[in-house]
């Protein structure tokens, strides 16, 4: 069975993404779901370093336990680098979904010009 001309596009990974179609409510929907999971993930990326901070800081205060210390001080370095991770890939993906939601707001019924 030879699939159909619009289910082989569909299949298609490499071609670019473009706006030739008006959106609809559903596609609205999904940015606001895509923007609200980029969110989410920022902020266990945010939970997950504020973990690490206060395992390194109490590792660090142990003593008599052996090398503890470099635990506590590696456990300090990667909270830092799980924040600037999150921050990348928020700050990533907030400025591609920017890309998605300027053309809404220029087709908006009522949009102010002077924007």
């Amino acid at each position: 069975m030879i699939p159909s001309k619009r289910i082989t596009d569909l299949l298609r990974f490499d071609r670019p993404f473009s706006m030739e179609e008006k959106m609809i409510l559903r596609d609205h929907l999904a940015l606001e779901r895509t923007r609200l999971a980029n969110e989410r993930t920022f902020l266990a990326y945010t939970r997950s370093s504020l973990y690490l901070v206060i395992g390194g800081l109490a590792l660090i205060q142990l003593e008599g336990h052996g090398d503890l210390l470099w635990v506590g001080l590696l456990s300090l370095v990667l909270s830092v680098a799980f924040l600037v991770i999150g921050i990348v890939r928020f700050m990533g993906l907030k400025h591609q979904l920017k890309g998605f939601y300027r053309p809404l707001e220029e087709l908006a019924p009522g949009a102010e010009k002077g924007r």
